[in-house]
């Protein structure tokens, strides 16, 4: 791929920090979870804060966390580029403590896990979604795709599926069209289980 290619929310906001998840990666999430304009969204892992910022442009409020101090604050300051008052960030290790206790009454719409050992928080999730809702993994390796799985299943999630997005990109010129001789293939596995 020449150029990544971003929409303008994700434009402002600087790279080169903490791994990004990017726009073929974020549109499954959104199109598989139904989140939109009267959703709550927690996150946990924000990064470079690029899915924080796509989830909070179409959603209601995100919640987010972030354990490590520097990445926390390279989000801090993407979060501030976006001109979105509608994300809260702090930084927490939710593996250790889980997510606030508030939220297991006002339940939320969306849990995603983008971090080391995910499905440690797992049991976490499950408390804090609402009915019917999701819980999405963001996972490098397929070893980390089978723990979360596994976790899944014992905290009795439903549908559970695992997908990879890869993007191909195509020339057009007037004497021949052809994809790049590069794509966007593997970035992650997305995992999705419902409440």
């Amino acid at each position: 791929m020449e150029e990544l290619r971003l929409n303008p929310v994700l434009e402002n906001l600087k790279r080169g920090g903490p791994a990004v998840i990017l726009p073929k990666d974020i549109g499954p999430i959104i199109a598989y979870t139904g989140v939109g304009k009267d959703s709550i969204c927690i996150e946990a892992g924000t990064g470079s804060a690029f899915l924080t910022v796509s989830l909070a442009n179409i959603c209601k409020k995100v919640y987010t966390y972030e354990k490590d101090e520097k990445f926390f604050e390279f989000a801090k300051e993407n979060i501030k580029r976006s001109f979105l008052e509608n994300i809260e960030i702090q930084n927490k290790d939710i593996v250790e403590s889980g997510f606030d206790v508030k939220f297991e009454k006002q339940k939320v719409d969306l849990v995603m896990l983008d971090m080391p050992h995910a499905e440690r928080a797992v049991k976490y999730s499950i408390k804090v979604l609402k009915k019917g809702k999701f819980l999405v993994g963001y996972l490098t390796n397929l070893e980390q795709v089978k723990e979360f799985v596994k976790e899944c299943e014992h905290e009795k999630f439903q549908d559970i599926f695992t997908i990879e997005t890869i993007e191909r990109e195509y020339l057009i010129k007037e004497k021949g069209t052809r994809p790049v001789h590069q794509g966007l293939m593997h970035t992650a596995y997305l995992v999705f289980a419902r409440k």
